[in-house]
């Protein structure tokens, strides 16, 4: 039987003694180091003692689990991260998976399944609570119609501009309007597209989750 080495670090208390009392029951999961913040697991943890997995919380005294993750792969790129948060924002979830988490699991999943959860992990799998899938895919897989209904025809004409590539100023032109007005209109695609930046929105467009309509004149 493969033995799977675990370390935690958990800032919850009692959370963490409920962890350590399931973990050190599997006959398959060896928990081999335990804390309430990272920069203890940074100074105490040695190559040599390197767990497989790590269950990481996000709202930790010190660096957040998610600031940590950039520090932990830069010096133990083989380990497996999976976040153990009760936070279940969409930007945490994608925040915590761009910094390179393998996955994510919310304090509410049963012990059996943050169980097989580590044994994904360490199978090579990314294991994601269901709430947490349904929001990855509501974010990142929005229907097309879904985008249509949001944005009122101008915006979709400022928003053919942006994935033209074109700035403000050259949408304001093509569209003759001031460029104080597109810039409002820019705003407004944002805040429907739940995105901040020109790069994201671009992200989404080539991702496939974008399909505005061709510009069209308005009167």
């Amino acid at each position: 039987m493969q033995i799977i080495t675990l370390a935690i670090v958990e800032n919850d208390a009692v959370l963490t003694k409920v962890l350590r009392a399931y973990f050190s029951q599997q006959p398959d999961i060896r928990l081999v180091f335990v804390s309430a913040c990272v920069e203890e697991l940074l100074a105490e943890l040695e190559e040599s003692l390197l767990p497989q997995v790590l269950l990481l919380d996000i709202g930790l005294p010190g660096l957040s689990g998610t600031q940590a993750l950039p520090l932990l792969h830069a010096r133990y790129p083989a380990l497996e991260v999976i976040m153990h948060t009760a936070r279940e924002e969409v930007e945490h979830i994608y925040q915590a998976l761009c910094c390179g988490a393998t996955g994510y699991l919310t304090k509410g999943t049963p012990l059996d399944q943050l169980g097989a959860g580590v044994r994904e992990v360490a199978r090579g799998g990314a294991p994601l609570s269901r709430l947490v899938s349904r929001k990855v895919l509501g974010h990142f897989r929005p229907s097309p119609a879904t985008h249509q209904a949001l944005l009122t025809p101008r915006e979709q004409q400022v928003l053919q501009g942006i994935i033209d590539g074109l700035s403000d100023k050259e949408i304001s032109t093509r569209l003759d309007l001031s460029t104080l007005t597109i810039r409002t209109h820019v705003k407004h695609v944002y805040r429907k597209m739940h995105v901040n930046s020109r790069t994201q929105l671009l992200n989404q467009h080539l991702r496939g989750n974008l399909q505005p309509q061709a510009p069209h004149s308005m009167a």
